[in-house]
């Protein structure tokens, strides 16, 4: 067994797990001040229920992304020491500013958003909506800072082989930073977005008619119709950073063997990296050049220029499709929603069948993109700095295996244990509808927001 493999196995399965928490905290946060803030304005109390519904599932996944999160960084010094001894000087800082600065926030004020509701101020409840939301997006910008500089390294220099920093604000706003941050961001949103109009379809299937349901449901799919042409737009912008700093990571996006103009879109195959080809292509003529140079003459770099350099094909190249096949799907699904929502009023009932397994459609083109991305780095931990061989560990594969079937075992118990739970909270609120009680009830009438 070999011990590079399944160390690559075991941290991808580690970060796979730990990245579904995140991808619904970052953005979850905002949404929770958006009903908060509906609330203030209107006294509806029907966006508080929607508010204490989706507070319960932030406070879940910030719990199961804290763990995660923690079981994935001791993975640094036992499976990978090679990376903190060559870019911890960078790395630890940046880790070390997302902790101080992003997660204590989110810690401290978390606690008055689950309880403070009518045991505190109504401005101090909201405030610390807005701490807690800002802190999610902080801690993005921080990880995403870290990913984005081992993709595109800039503002250092290499002394008896490790890494020192030289420009600080080059290295956390490195070339491909910006886009990158805004393309998980907008991820974030549409994941949010999808898993409330899903769980809000269950709830509309169920029965659930209730005012809390279709204040959620409409934010939901609204939200998720407006995001995803942006997400489209952002995703190109992002490919065409990539194919500057990374053109090896396109050729295997592409799947392109042989750098010239006209190349097509590939849009069925199966690479073959010993022969240097595709098998069973089903492709657009200049589809590649034109979506990537604008052209049809557009020269699109091939694999055979990076031979022994480049990532694996196969994975990068269907990755990269499921990502952008679950993003048109997505694109249907909630601008039909949206149609019959703003024109009918309604909900059809097939509709809202394709909607409830859509609810995971967010984790799945978030774990396909970052596969693209992390894959597509390879063989390079650091792009030009650090191999990924020249950093695993000397831990026998025997010793690597046992923790990865434990590893396998425990997060998908977890995760049953959590899906389980999000459908039990939408089935609890379709059976209370607008009639359970919000917190601190007798502290405060409910027809209006507690006096600020």
């Amino acid at each position: 067994m070999d011990p590079l493999i399944l160390s690559r196995i075991q941290f991808g399965a580690n970060i796979s797990f730990h990245i579904l928490f995140p991808a619904i905290t970052i953005a979850l946060g905002w949404m929770l001040l958006f009903f908060k803030l509906r609330y203030n304005a209107t006294g509806d109390t029907a966006w508080m229920r929607a508010y204490f519904t989706w507070v319960k599932v932030f406070a879940l996944s910030f719990a199961m992304g804290v763990v995660s999160g923690v079981t994935m960084s001791f993975q640094f010094g036992t499976n990978w020491p090679g990376y903190m001894e060559t870019v911890g000087n960078i790395a630890g800082p940046l880790l070390a500013y997302e902790i101080l600065t992003a997660f204590f926030l989110e810690a401290a004020f978390l606690g008055i958003m689950l309880f403070g509701f009518r045991r505190v101020s109504n401005r101090i409840h909201t405030l610390a909506t807005v701490l807690v939301a800002g802190g999610t997006t902080l801690s993005a910008f921080w990880i995403i800072a870290l990913n984005s500089w081992m993709q595109t390294p800039v503002g250092f220099e290499m002394r008896d082989g490790v890494a020192h920093a030289t420009d600080w604000w080059a290295i956390v706003f490195n070339p491909s930073m910006p886009y990158r941050l805004v393309h998980m961001l907008l991820a974030s949103s549409l994941t949010v977005s999808f898993l409330i109009a899903g769980l809000s379809a269950l709830r509309y299937l169920y029965g659930d008619r209730s005012e809390s349901m279709w204040k959620a449901l409409r934010t939901g799919v609204f939200t998720a119709a407006i995001l995803i042409p942006i997400q489209i737009f952002a995703g190109d912008q992002h490919g065409l950073n990539t194919l500057e700093h990374q053109p090896q990571k396109i050729a295997a996006m592409e799947a392109n063997w042989n750098t010239g103009p006209n190349v097509p879109l590939v849009l069925f195959a199966l690479p073959d990296e010993a022969a240097r080809e595709n098998k069973f292509e089903l492709t657009i003529p200049d589809g590649a050049s034109l979506i990537l140079r604008h052209s049809a003459s557009g020269v699109v770099p091939g694999l055979n220029d990076y031979a022994g350099n480049h990532p694996p094909v196969f994975p990068v190249f269907w990755a990269f499709r499921i990502m952008v096949g679950t993003g048109v799907l997505m694109l249907v699904v909630s601008w039909s929603a949206a149609f019959f929502l703003k024109r009918r009023h309604s909900l059809p009932r097939p509709l809202a069948l394709v909607m409830v397994p859509m609810a995971l459609s967010g984790w799945l083109a978030t774990l396909a993109g970052w596969y693209t991305t992390e894959i597509g780095r390879q063989p390079w931990l650091v792009t030009g700095v650090l191999r990924t061989v020249d950093a695993v560990g000397p831990v026998a594969g025997s010793q690597v295996a046992l923790s990865l079937a434990v590893y396998l075992i425990l997060y998908a118990l977890l995760l049953i244990a959590y899906l389980g739970v999000l459908v039990y909270l939408a089935l609890k609120a379709a059976k209370d509808g607008d009639t359970s009680p919000l917190p601190g009830v007798l502290d405060a009438p409910l027809s209006q927001p507690a006096a600020k």
